[in-house]
C-alpha cells in the first residue's frame, strides 16, 4: 500500500475508533498528500514542447529546482544514449519515461522512442509509419521528425504531420490509434508540434495547399472539429500567380492555450496572420494581421497580453490584447517591435515582466514586456533553432554548435556559464527533477549535478 491508501484505508474503516475530529483532520492529511503528489509530478514532467506551462517555464512562482549550469562530456554527465537515426524533436518525459521521435532521413520510415530516464537504456524502439514518396526537404531547415510528442499518465501522443499521427500506451509502447488521412502539403518537413487540451489533442497544419488547425479525440483518434485558416493572403502578382511558391503560406508555430474569461482561447500563429479560436469548437474569435511568413517560435502569455513572432520576410514581434473579437489589428495590438534580434525558430520567453528573444544569429534581446522597449541586448555567440527554457533565475540557450549558455534572468546582462557537448542542439532542453534532458544531433544526455556517469 501507499501512504495515501493507508491514510484513506484508516480513515474508513477506523471511523468506529476515531472521533470526528480526528476523521477530519486525518482527510484534509490525506488531500494535502494527494494535492502535493500531483503538482510534484506537474513540475518534474516534461509533457509537451515547451515544458510543463507551455511557456518555458520549469515550475512556477520561482520554486528552486536545483538544475546544473555548469556540464561537459566529462562533467555532470549522468548517461549518454546514442539515439538514431534522425531527429529534432524536443524529448517529453513523465516518470521514468522520456519519449522522443525520430525519422530517417529520407523520410521513408518513422519512429518513436523510449529512454528510461534513471539509465539511459533505450525501453522501446516502435516504427509507426512509412512513406513511399515523401516530399524532398532541405536538411539544413527542417527534418522529417521535428515535432515534439505529447504526454499524460499512460498516453504518449506522436505526430509526424500528414505523414501519420499516433497514440501509444506509454508504458508498453503499444499503438492505441493511428491516423494517417489528414491532409497537408509541407513543403519543407512538418514542424509544428501537438498539444493536449481536456479531451483534446489539437494539431496544426500550415502548408501549401492547406492551412487549418484540427482537434481530435484524444482516446478514439476521431476529428471533434477543424477550422480552416481565414486569412486574406497577398501572395499574389497581378497575374494571379502565387508568390514565394511553398513558403507564401506554410508556417511551423505550436499554439498557446489561455483561459479569457472563462473561455479556453487556442492562440496561432501562421502566416500573415495569428488567430485565437474556442478551445472546445475552434470557433475563430480574433485574428492579427501582420507582415512574415513561415512563423515558427511558439508564442507566450501574461497579463492578458499574447506576445506574437511573424515569422521570416519583413519579422515583428506583436504584443495583443486576447479579450477582442473579429479583426483586432487596430483595436488589440499594444505595440510592435520591429528592431534587431528578432528570432524567426526559437520561442520567446516571459520572465517577471520582460521578455526575452533569443535570434537565430545569437543576439539575446531583453524587452520590457508591458511598453516593448529594450532593456539590453547582447551576442553570445552561436547559431539558435532551440527555444530557451528558464529555471532558477537562470536562462538556458542551447546552440546548433552544441553549446549551452546560461544567463542570469534580469535588467542586467549577465552570463554564468558556457557548456559545451560535442554535437550541437537542434531540440530545446526538457527537465525532469533536478536533471536536464539534452537532445543533440545524435545523442540524448541526462546532465544532473553530481551525477556519476552508468554508461
Amino acid at each position: 500500500m501507499t501512504f495515501a491508501h493507508d491514510i484513506l484505508f484508516i480513515t474508513v474503516f477506523g471511523a468506529k475508533e476515531t472521533n470526528m475530529r480526528g476523521i477530519r483532520s486525518v482527510l484534509l492529511l490525506f488531500l494535502a498528500c494527494v494535492f502535493a503528489a500531483v503538482t510534484a509530478r506537474a513540475e518534474d514532467s516534461w509533457p509537451e514542447f515547451r515544458g510543463p506551462f507551455g511557456n518555458g517555464h520549469v515550475v512556477a512562482d520561482g520554486k528552486k529546482v536545483g538544475l546544473p549550469t555548469a556540464w561537459s562530456e566529462s562533467e555532470n554527465v549522468a548517461w549518454k544514449t546514442e539515439i538514431p537515426p534522425y531527429g529534432w524533436s524536443t524529448p517529453v518525459v513523465l516518470g521514468n519515461n522520456i519519449w522522443l521521435t525520430t525519422a530517417t532521413e529520407d523520410g521513408h520510415d518513422f519512429f518513436a522512442i523510449c529512454v528510461a530516464a534513471d539509465t539511459g537504456r533505450i525501453k522501446f524502439n516502435e516504427k509507426l509509419f512509412h512513406h513511399d514518396n515523401p516530399e524532398p526537404l532541405n536538411n539544413a531547415v527542417n527534418c522529417y521528425a521535428s515535432p515534439s510528442a505529447a504526454i499524460e499518465p499512460g498516453r504518449v501522443y506522436v505526430h509526424f504531420g500528414s505523414y501519420g499521427t499516433a497514440c501509444l500506451d506509454s508504458e508498453t509502447g503499444k499503438t492505441i490509434w493511428k491516423r494517417e488521412d489528414l491532409p497537408c502539403r509541407h513543403y519543407r518537413g512538418p514542424g509544428s508540434s501537438p498539444i493536449l487540451y481536456k479531451d483534446f489533442l489539437v494539431l496544426t497544419f500550415d502548408g501549401v495547399d492547406q492551412q487549418y488547425l484540427t482537434a481530435l479525440d484524444k482516446k478514439t483518434g476521431d476529428t471533434v472539429w477543424r477550422t480552416d485558416r481565414s486569412t486574406k493572403y497577398t501572395d499574389y502578382d497581378a497575374q494571379g500567380n502565387i508568390l514565394r511558391e511553398g513558403d507564401a503560406r506554410k508556417s511551423y508555430s505550436t499554439p498557446i492555450v489561455v483561459d479569457v474569461k472563462g473561455t479556453a482561447q487556442i492562440i496561432s500563429p501562421g502566416t500573415e496572420s495569428a488567430f485565437a479560436y474556442e478551445a472546445g469548437t475552434g470557433k475563430e474569435i480574433w485574428s492579427v494581421r501582420y507582415s512574415g511568413y513561415t512563423a515558427a517560435p511558439m508564442p507566450v502569455y501574461g497579463n492578458g497580453i499574447a506576445y506574437i513572432l511573424s515569422g521570416r520576410g519583413k519579422n515583428s514581434l506583436n504584443a495583443v490584447k486576447v479579450d477582442g473579437t473579429g479583426d483586432v489589428t487596430e483595436s488589440g495590438r499594444v505595440w510592435k517591435y520591429e528592431g534587431e534580434g528578432l528570432p524567426t525558430e526559437p520561442s520567446p520567453i516571459l520572465i517577471d515582466g520582460l521578455l526575452y528573444l533569443v535570434s537565430n544569429n545569437g543576439q539575446v534581446t531583453c524587452l520590457d514586456a508591458k511598453s516593448g522597449e529594450v532593456v539590453w541586448t547582447e551576442r553570445i555567440g552561436g547559431n539558435f533553432v532551440a527555444s530557451p527554457i528558464y529555471a532558477d533565475g537562470m536562462i538556458y540557450c542551447s546552440s546548433t554548435q552544441g553549446k549551452t549558455t546560461v544567463l542570469k534572468a534580469g535588467r542586467k546582462f549577465e552570463q554564468v556559464a558556457v557548456n559545451a557537448l560535442d554535437e550541437g542542439f537542434m531540440a530545446s532542453p526538457a527537465v525532469t527533477g533536478k536533471a536536464l534532458i539534452l537532445r543533440t544531433k545524435t545523442h540524448l544526455y541526462r546532465i544532473e549535478a553530481g551525477a556519476p556517469k552508468t554508461n
